[in-house]
């Protein structure tokens, strides 16, 4: 969520009202379809003055995602990296970084959003109903996935001989898929495959960093009034959005 402080605790001495703020506010429990919410102030940051409040709601979560990916696969100047579900909200953050770190960057998607990751700076982009990359004969150093639904073998004939293959969503399956198999296969070959968890706003300084030097903009797809809540949330059940979308005030 983003928004300004109306109010603090007495024990609170990172901001006072009037403070713009963002953050992802799992950490204090679920509720930010709101006019008024209350937050600890460890899951907030400051707003810098040039992000939108639009853009600060779209980043947290999403962003920290894309950036925790990333840095988990240790992306580098020439590696060539796959992702996954790339059109998303997590996915487009994920592009934009991978590329800032100098990486040649495979973008993975329906053909809705093919559009979309090639805007945000991918190399070379996939529709998923038409190819298979996991079958194309391609090899990728590092495969980021935020919609996991290849079996683990699939992901694993797509690394190259060192390759890491690193999850962040998908279907119920394929995950505990990954949690049994990865490490099996980490340990008796030289490819590794495991599956990271998010932290809330671990890495929001540096996104808010990439943000002010033009390195990363969250990409929103639609707005909707908070009365319209219901069917924000039907438009993004359908995986039809493009990159993030947010409720408003």
């Amino acid at each position: 969520m983003a928004g300004r402080v109306e109010a603090v605790g007495k024990d609170v001495t990172k901001f006072q009202p009037g403070d713009d703020v963002f953050g992802d506010i799992s950490g204090s429990g679920w509720g930010g379809f709101a006019e008024y919410v209350c937050a600890r102030e460890d899951t907030l940051t400051a707003k810098p003055a040039g992000m939108s409040f639009d853009e600060a709601a779209a980043m947290p979560q999403a962003g920290v995602l894309g950036l925790s990916g990333v840095r988990a696969l240790g992306v580098q100047a020439g590696h060539n990296v796959l992702i996954n579900g790339a059109g998303g909200g997590a996915g487009t953050f994920a592009v934009q970084i991978a590329k800032h770190f100098g990486a040649e960057v495979t973008g993975v998607d329906s053909g809705i959003k093919l559009e979309v990751m090639r805007s945000v700076g991918a190399d070379h982009v996939i529709d998923y109903t038409q190819e298979d990359f996991t079958k194309n004969g391609q090899r990728y150093d590092l495969i980021l996935d935020m919609a996991a639904h290849h079996s683990t073998f699939d992901y694993k004939r797509a690394l190259a001989p060192e390759g890491r293959y690193l999850m962040e969503g998908g279907a119920t399956g394929r995950i505990f898929q990954t949690l049994l198999l990865g490490p099996l296969i980490s340990i008796f070959g030289r490819k590794k495959m495991s599956i990271l968890m998010l932290r809330p706003n671990r890495g929001l300084d540096l996104l808010v960093e990439l943000y002010e030097a033009g390195a990363v903009k969250p990409v929103i797809d639609r707005r909707f009034p908070l009365n319209e809540g219901a069917d924000a949330l039907r438009y993004f059940g359908a995986q039809q959005t493009r990159g993030k979308i947010v409720i408003t005030m």
